[in-house]
């Protein structure tokens, strides 16, 4: 979302009970809606919600438009921002959780018409002229500044700066490119694809729980040879290949037909998607060429740290070629195994194997158990390990407090409050950890309220929810396997990017930064997930009380290390697509198949499979147009602040003093390169042709892909 709104946002000053001075207090039990909004006491309490936003946010504009001072404009418009976020950020976590479809209704409803009003906040004149006034006072703060120029440059980013004609058509291609990926997502759901395996015996038995039972004919058979009608019926399997599914389908299959069966009907749905992905990038390219620039990917990385597609692609191809030799060694790894393996010793390796025999070799290897490694990680243990570790960095207490009636969504949502002794409370964290029906199969951050200073005296404090879909019942209790250990630290990074942040302005609140910082903390407390002394602290056998074995955190760290590489080159592929479909187009329009298939020939160590077009059910394409490189920045923005900062004690608060008053505190309010550098001081972040680009050694050192 462009103007206003740059990513997500907070709640409505009118709601005065919500805004707290920093000293720690009972939290009032008094009975509220969701998320502590009295609004929300009922589903259609979200058409209040809006009508209070919308009215507020129109007080403001005519505020605004009287041209008061500079300090006060930015005011204005930050209340703006986050008056307008409160709706959109709690009607899409109450799109994505909540388990009343009628509650879950009202709120799509309410986004669909907060947008609508956004489109009126985003073609103001009035707002605009008052923004580049502000932005022109020199006696503004340094946040303030900034603050001014990104309302400038993102209500430019809508065509405000156009002449009416070419505005118009800019808000039509807008409500186009919504519309395009909304589809686009909407196959990938609705279209996952399944091929049907016979016989039976063809899947292994442990996999019978994932697949549907189907019959068919058995050729050649008839009801008065066989005699009964059951007898000429042929037992088989229906595979889904949506992608996790699939995944997992892939890693287990030993028949390498039933794999290559598997592989291709995968990667070759939503079919539909390849003329709505051609309209996507049309759509775009018009949009940013009405904008003045050369193509959509130029349009969208102006103002990030890279600030253009040449920076991209110059970082993306120098990764690319550091990361090949290793690369490939390991599919000659994987080629000698299999063939090893199968007996054919001048068998080629397909793309359907890979899966597979790397699961084949790090289990030989490391002697891995899947449900052993998960004995050690239940549910309330892993959220007690996020306690130790806010507590040791920090010197913040976390502790669950009660819900309110009213404001929780499910029995299962946890409330937490970080407290720390001398500042008061920093802010709320709500946990919906489980999976459950009907909620969305999604693990994300949620942003419900921006932290921003209210008055001299009193700061706004944010609260945010940490969502995933971690399976289990009270009769199976959840236990976590390492890949979602490792999520949940991941999207608990971004969650403390919000909590941790003092920025004086919610529009640069936690993780509202450029595109290409967002994703450092959280990339960075992955890494505390693989760190046997965060481990130890936390990780203990379920039934036992055993704490994981070191020897076994060796095992899981080799096997990571393994085929690292292939995974490497694999996200830059990824980012290379991103990129070069959004980059700058030919006058007759391009295939898109073959440019996929183009990418991967040059920058993997794979072959690519003709008809197949996995680039379809890539769902960054849509949210992160052009932008994909950013997890590839944030992997080594983050492997350098962990070798420098965190490594020799990650868990002292010498370590979080560093990461909090240098970088978490900071949000968007600060500029990157800025926050890096005095962070870790050289050696982060080089320039290069007027954009940022990370410095690569300390990823290159900790994957062993320079040669020493």
């Amino acid at each position: 979302m462009h103007a206003l709104i740059r990513q997500s946002a907070a709640h409505v000053r009118a709601n005065s009970h919500f805004i707290h001075i920093s000293t720690s207090k009972a939290p009032s039990i008094k009975e509220t809606g969701l998320y502590g909004y009295h609004h929300l006491k009922t589903p259609k309490g979200f058409q209040r919600f809006v009508d209070d936003a919308i009215e507020r946010s129109e007080e403001l504009v005519n505020y605004i438009a009287g041209m008061p001072s500079s300090p006060e404009i930015i005011r204005a418009m930050d209340e703006i921002s986050d008056t307008v976020c409160s709706v959109i950020d709690s009607a899409e976590l109450c799109r994505h959780t909540h388990p009343d479809r009628e509650f879950v209704d009202e709120a799509s409803k309410a986004g669909l018409r907060i947008n609508e009003f956004l489109h009126y906040l985003n073609t103001n004149h009035s707002i605009y002229k008052a923004v580049i006034k502000a932005e022109k006072d020199s006696s503004l703060t340094h946040e303030a500044q900034r603050a001014a120029r990104f309302l400038r440059m993102d209500l430019e980013k809508g065509g405000i700066h156009l002449c009416p004609e070419k505005l118009d058509r800019a808000n039509e291609l807008s409500i186009d490119i919504i519309q395009l990926c909304r589809e686009y997502n909407t196959n990938i759901i609705t279209d996952p694809g399944h091929v049907d395996i016979f016989p039976a015996s063809k899947i292994p038995k442990k996999m019978h729980h994932f697949v549907s039972p189907i019959y068919r004919n058995i050729p050649g058979a008839s009801k008065e040879s066989l005699g009964s009608r059951d007898s000429i019926k042929e037992k088989g399997f229906r595979i889904a290949t949506e992608p996790s599914t699939l995944q997992g389908f892939l890693q287990c299959l030993p028949d390498a037909g039933v794999r290559k069966m598997a592989y291709v009907q995968g990667n070759s749905v939503p079919h539909a998607n390849l003329e709505v992905l051609d309209k996507l990038i049309a759509t775009r390219h018009e949009f940013a060429q009405l904008m003045g620039y050369k193509s959509y990917a130029e349009f969208s990385l102006h103002s990030t740290m890279a600030a253009s597609p040449e920076v991209v692609l110059s970082f993306l191809l120098e990764m690319s070629k550091v990361v090949r030799p290793k690369a490939d060694q390991e599919f000659e790894a994987i080629r000698d195994f299999k063939r090893e393996k199968s007996g054919e010793p001048n068998g080629e390796l397909e793309p359907w194997d890979e899966a597979y025999f790397t699961w084949l070799m790090k289990s030989a290897t490391y002697k891995l158990d899947s449900s052993i490694i998960a004995s050690y990680f239940p549910l309330p243990q892993c959220i007690e390990g996020l306690k130790i570790l806010v507590e040791s960095l920090f010197g913040v207490t976390f502790h669950r407090v009660p819900l309110a009636p009213g404001e929780s969504w499910h029995p299962d949502v946890l409330k937490i409050v970080l407290h720390h002794p001398t500042e008061g409370d920093l802010g709320y964290l709500y946990l919906d950890l489980k999976s459950r029906k009907g909620k969305h199969p999604i693990c994300a951050h949620f942003a419900i309220r921006g932290g921003r200073r209210v008055s001299e005296t009193k700061y706004q404090l944010p609260v945010v929810a940490l969502v995933c879909n971690f399976s289990g019942s009270s009769l199976a209790p959840v236990r976590l396997n390492h890949f979602e250990v490792e999520t949940l630290f991941h999207e608990f990074g971004h969650a403390l990017h919000s909590l941790l942040s003092r920025t004086e302005y919610q529009h640069f609140s936690g993780t509202r930064v450029v595109l290409d910082f967002a994703e450092t903390p959280s990339n960075l407390f992955e890494s505390y997930a693989w760190d046997y002394r965060v481990l130890e602290t936390f990780a203990k056998h379920y039934s036992t009380g055993d704490v994981i074995p070191k020897k076994l955190v060796e095992s899981m760290v080799g096997a990571k290390k393994m085929f690292a590489a292939t995974e490497l080159q694999r996200q830059i592929f990824y980012a290379l697509v991103d990129q070069t479909l959004f980059g700058e187009q030919t006058s007759t329009g391009r295939d898109t198949m073959a440019i996929v298939a183009d990418l991967k020939r040059q920058h993997t160590s794979w072959t690519h499979v003709e008809g197949t077009h996995w680039h379809t059910r890539f769902s960054h394409l849509t949210n992160y147009g052009a932008g994909y490189y950013s997890y590839l920045y944030a992997k080594c923005f983050a492997t350098t602040i962990w070798q420098r900062i965190c490594q020799e004690d990650p868990l002292s608060l010498d370590t979080g003093l560093a990461l909090r008053t240098k970088f978490l505190q900071h949000g968007g309010a600060k500029d990157p390169a800025d926050i890096l550098n005095d962070l870790v001081g050289s050696g982060i972040i080089r320039n290069c042709s007027g954009g940022i680009i990370p410095d690569i050694t300390s990823l290159c050192e900790e994957m062993e892909l320079m040669k020493h």
